[in-house]
């Protein structure tokens, strides 16, 4: 297995990145095509192992895919075949619970396992589940199936008990070639919530309210085809703009949102960090030491729990003590004891954590508990004295595109070894 190595020395990071396409819309957006029997071209997809995956699951159903550039992909759903895609492929990641809502809506019936991905804890799918159900679909759950079977599907109100972005887009895909109307309330009002809702119109559904906490869909008897470009990244956005302040760098971001940015540039600036925003480039210019702040996860518009190691990170240079407190994934906090290895001081309760500042990281051996935890110890490693060895960097390379390029091009010493 390959592992990063990532010389320190806390060298300030300078220059500009290009941020990719948004994984977690690409994710959704990608099995949301076999609800059309017409061509799609996506564009603006990110070079990660994901993305791959998901189109060979899509090929094992039947689905003709064609990459004539990189970030580019068409996709031809006229011949799915198969309503059962692989567990071999399926167990690789989370995102394939789309399937069930695309399948659904597209063939009627859907057969998908259990769903993989990073372990953040207790992740049920039950409010996707209610939302099949609510739309006339017959669920059925057990060894490490879900099978839906639906021989017709209609509109109807479904409250979701919780906030949750993978239940709100499931539940558009079903609802799409649904008859009637649907109405999701409590819906979850991420941007990449938007952008699949942008893409879906663009082939002809009837979506209002994405971005809300209300979302309505009126069903259509068939889509047709289209082109659409995916939103960049936020996420990975953040990563490159924690890893210019933790390095008192300066770095500029290209094709950028900054609006989607917003609680992060907000907490960035509460630290003391210098934040410029022009257009669709933001800066971020990191030459002092970062304030300690208490941060909280919430669902956007708050503060993303993708970037709460970068945060928890950064912080241990702070000056003073900062308090985190988790409130998305129960088990977010993974991150900390390999953090600890490194000469972090972090006292973790429950769902919060205390981080002590001042801290001087040294270089360790550490192992990527997931996939934003691997990107916060590139950020450590670059901060810390001495070489850090990350393994486990698959979880790192199911969402971020060449990694190592751009943290080299901005001057980073890191390299992936064997």
């Amino acid at each position: 297995m390959s592992k990063l190595l990532v010389k320190g020395g806390k060298k300030p990071l300078q220059g500009s990145v290009r941020i990719s396409g948004a994984k977690n819309a690409a994710v959704a957006i990608i099995p949301a095509a076999v609800l059309t029997l017409a061509p799609v071209r996506l564009e603006n997809l990110p070079e990660i192992s994901d993305i791959r995956i998901l189109v060979e699951i899509l090929q094992s159903i039947g689905v003709r895919a064609d990459q004539p550039e990189p970030g580019v992909l068409i996709l031809d759903s006229s011949g799915l075949d198969n309503f059962k895609p692989p567990f071999y492929l399926v167990s690789k990641l989370r995102a394939s619970y789309y399937l069930l809502g695309a399948l659904a809506g597209r063939c009627g019936r859907a057969e998908v396992p259990a769903p993989g991905g990073c372990d953040l804890g207790p992740r049920p799918i039950d409010q996707h589940l209610k939302g099949l159900t609510a739309l006339g679909a017959q669920v059925e759950v057990g060894h490490g199936l879900v099978k839906v079977t639906a021989n017709g599907l209609y509109g109807n109100t479904v409250y979701l008990d919780v906030v949750s972005v993978g239940a709100t887009i499931n539940l558009m895909l079903t609802a799409v070639r649904a008859r009637g109307k649907t109405v999701i309330k409590n819906a979850a009002k991420e941007p990449e919530i938007v952008d699949v809702a942008n893409f879906l119109n663009a082939l002809g559904a009837r979506i209002s309210g994405a971005g809300t906490d209300v979302i309505k869909i009126t069903g259509v008897e068939e889509l047709g085809g289209g082109v659409h470009s995916v939103i960049p990244d936020r996420i990975e956005a953040g990563t490159y703009m924690f890893a210019a302040a933790a390095t008192a760098g300066d770095v500029l971001l290209l094709d950028v949102i900054p609006k989607h940015l917003d609680p992060v540039i907000a907490k960035l600036r509460e630290m003391g960090i210098d934040v410029e925003v022009c257009g669709d480039r933001v800066r971020v210019s990191g030459g002092r030491t970062p304030r300690a702040v208490d941060l909280k996860t919430f669902p956007y518009p708050g503060f993303p729990t993708d970037l709460q190691s970068l945060a928890m990170t950064m912080l241990t240079s702070a000056e003073g003590n900062s308090v985190i407190t988790e409130n998305v994934f129960e088990n977010r906090f993974r991150h900390v004891d390999e953090l600890v290895k490194m000469g972090a001081r972090i006292k973790v309760e429950g769902r919060t954590a205390l981080v002590e500042g001042s801290c001087r990281l040294g270089g360790a051996p550490v192992s990527a508990t997931d996939l934003r935890a691997g990107a916060a110890f590139i950020v450590a490693g670059l901060m810390a004295d001495g070489e850090t060895l990350i393994s486990k960097i698959d979880h790192v390379h199911r969402g971020y595109e060449n990694i190592c390029g751009k943290f080299r091009s901005l001057g980073a010493v890191i390299t992936e070894v064997e």
